[in-house]
C-alpha cells in the first residue's frame, strides 16, 4: 500500500493487480475518486453506464479506477464543464477520439513500412544485379558492329 497525494487529497492505493482486469501500479476506490474530483459516486455510476468510464473490478465488484481512468474522467470532466458538453456530445468526441488514436496508429505503421521498403530498395540499387525490377539486357550486337552496319548501309 502506498499513499498519493493528487489534487490536494491523500490517497491510500492498493494494489490489486492480482485482482484487476487491467496492470496498473494501483486503483483508486469509488468514493475516494468522488470527493478527489468533486463529484458524487452516481455520475461516476452514470459514466459507467454510458460506457464513457470502465473501471476494473474485484472479484467482490468493487470498482477501481486505475491512473489511465482518473486522466480519461478528466478529460471528461474538462468537456463536461468548461465546454458545457453533454453525455452524448462526450461519447462522440471520445469515440472519434479513439478514432484518431487508432488512424494515428495506423499511419505510424504505414510510414514505418515505407521507410523498411526505401532502405531495402537503396540497398538494393546498390547491387543492380539484385532487386532489379526489370531485369538487364545485354547487347546482342556489340556497340562496334552496329555502327559499321549504319555506315556501311548508306
Amino acid at each position: 500500500m502506498s499513499i498519493r497525494k493528487i489534487r490536494g487529497f491523500f490517497l491510500f492505493v492498493v494494489d490489486f493487480e492480482a485482482m484487476t482486469k487491467r496492470k496498473s501500479k494501483g486503483a483508486y476506490m469509488i468514493s475516494a475518486v468522488a470527493e478527489m474530483y468533486g463529484i458524487h459516486p452516481q455520475t461516476l455510476r452514470l459514466y459507467e453506464r454510458e460506457g464513457l468510464l470502465k473501471p476494473s473490478r474485484t472479484e467482490g465488484n468493487t470498482r477501481l479506477y486505475t491512473d489511465e481512468d482518473l486522466q480519461r474522467l478528466d478529460f471528461i470532466l474538462t468537456l463536461a464543464r468548461d465546454l458545457a458538453v453533454n453525455i452524448s456530445g462526450i461519447a462522440i468526441i471520445l469515440q472519434m477520439r479513439e478514432r484518431m488514436e487508432e488512424m494515428q496508429r495506423q499511419i505510424q505503421e504505414f510510414v514505418q513500412y515505407i521507410q523498411h521498403e526505401v532502405l531495402a530498395r537503396a540497398s538494393a540499387a546498390a547491387d543492380p544485379s539484385k532487386g532489379a525490377i526489370v531485369p538487364l539486357r545485354r547487347n546482342l550486337v556489340p556497340p562496334a558492329e552496329s555502327s559499321r552496319r549504319k555506315d556501311s548501309s548508306k
